[in-house]
């Protein structure tokens, strides 16, 4: 074969002289182009479907939705947010910390040993995981000369040790239990310790402007715990609104038909006029109630496709537990595949700044449908959002008799604010 007018062969044969070993060359001379793009074609594909059933997804969407992360400047934005702030009602805002349990880091984020800083709720949290996978977290600044623990602290046993002067406070109540060049620590030297839990992959911090207040139990759920379900895959996004308006979204029950009927395919925006709109629509039925439990409500919810507008598909019932202001449980099931399960946390980074992370989880032998079922979610989700990054607050909204559940929903949701709440306006200012 004449190698000079093959350039690929070519190329190959130049790489002998480097590589000192052309046996290989040999082989592929006889092998042409076309096999080539099969081999490269069949290697796609294989990784492809791997990918596909073995690989959680995970889609993050950024505060401008243009990408992943937060790219814009910090103090530009907070600016940004302030200006905006005044023309959407400060006034009326509720405190922007509900008292309740928070997911403040996903656990897949903190190894054993490792620790790390989380700067949400007006706080600074240093969060570490000891040897034994036990989970601390602590105020984040050395009370010595002001280091913070979570970047470069050393753990060591149950304890966080300081990178500035080596300093180690205990976990377990923050006291602080040596100092290296010292004989004596000080008496009642120690920094906070916050009560926290570790559940369905989330790191939890209790967060109560009232001291006294215990905090309730987070309910555990059975599948995940003995693993008939597995996680699938995450979504992750920033949105600009009050923490109250994404819980809300719940018992507003009219928005379901004005904004989740169009189908998925036809996208976030402008779905009326997307090619895809012929392919059908969601039907929904929803219903909000509180429960039992004081700290807990539930929405019920019905869905069914109908595909070309005349043949019902995809059934799904679902049961959506809001557990405190920031925090749902939602069980999906569907007769066709089965059962699967979404977990949300609402984490406000800022007042007016949430982080929103769902972790969904399901059978092992649907993970490539679960796939679908989060680009699903995440399109629905999306199409909030849109509406959150631009509305205002109203304290004393206009409603008409059939939304009712909207004002049963701040009745209830009220109990999470108490005498000691930071107002907008104090945490804004703390902020700066």
């Amino acid at each position: 074969m004449d190698f000079e007018k093959n350039n690929f062969l070519s190329f190959l044969y130049g790489l002998k002289s480097i590589i000192k070993y052309d046996q290989w060359l040999i082989i592929l001379s006889h092998i042409d182009l076309k096999t080539i793009i099969v081999i490269a074609s069949l290697i796609f594909l294989c990784g492809f479907l791997y990918w596909l059933a073995f690989v959680p997804l995970s889609w993050i969407k950024d505060i401008d939705q243009t990408g992943r992360g937060i790219k814009s400047n910090g103090k530009r934005a907070a600016i940004n947010r302030l200006r905006k702030s005044r023309t959407i009602g400060v006034k009326e805002l509720p405190p922007p910390y509900p008292n309740g349990w928070y997911g403040i880091l996903e656990s897949s984020n903190l190894s054993p040993g490792e620790s790390t800083h989380v700067s949400c709720l007006g706080e600074q949290f240093a969060v570490f995981r000891t040897l034994k996978n036990e989970v601390f977290v602590v105020d984040a600044y050395c009370p010595h000369l002001g280091a913070n623990l979570g970047i470069g602290g050393r753990v060591v046993g149950d304890n966080i040790e300081c990178p500035f002067h080596h300093w180690r406070f205990r976990g377990t109540d923050g006291v602080c239990t040596n100092i290296p060049y010292s004989t004596c620590v000080p008496p009642a030297t120690k920094i906070k310790k916050w009560i926290s839990k570790e559940a369905h992959g989330y790191i939890f911090v209790w967060y109560s402007a009232e001291a006294s207040e215990l905090p309730w139990d987070i309910p555990e759920s059975k599948e995940v715990e003995n693993k008939t379900i597995v996680y699938q895959g995450r979504n992750e996004f920033h949105v600009r609104c009050h923490i109250q308006e994404i819980p809300e979204n719940g018992a507003d029950l009219a928005h379901f038909r004005a904004i989740h009927n169009d189908n998925i395919i036809t996208g976030t925006s402008d779905q009326k006029h997307s090619i895809f709109s012929w392919l059908g629509y969601h039907q929904w039925q929803a219903s909000w109630s509180p429960s039992e439990a004081k700290h807990i409500s539930e929405i019920q919810m019905s869905h069914v496709f109908e595909l070309f507008g005349k043949f019902k598909c995809f059934q799904m019932t679902i049961v959506g537990k809001q557990i405190g202001p920031a925090y749902v449980h939602l069980t999906l099931h569907s007769p066709t595949i089965g059962s699967f399960q979404i977990f949300q946390t609402v984490t406000p980074v800022e007042p007016l700044l949430q982080k929103v992370v769902h972790r969904f989880y399901g059978n092992p032998k649907i993970t490539a449908l679960m796939k679908f079922l989060i680009f699903g979610e995440t399109v629905m989700f999306e199409r909030d959002m849109n509406l959150w990054n631009h509305k205002m607050y109203r304290s004393n909204p206009l409603l008409v008799a059939e939304e009712s559940p909207l004002k049963k929903f701040r009745k209830w949701y009220s109990q999470f604010y108490s005498d000691n709440s930071k107002s907008f306006q104090s945490a804004n200012s703390q902020d700066w």
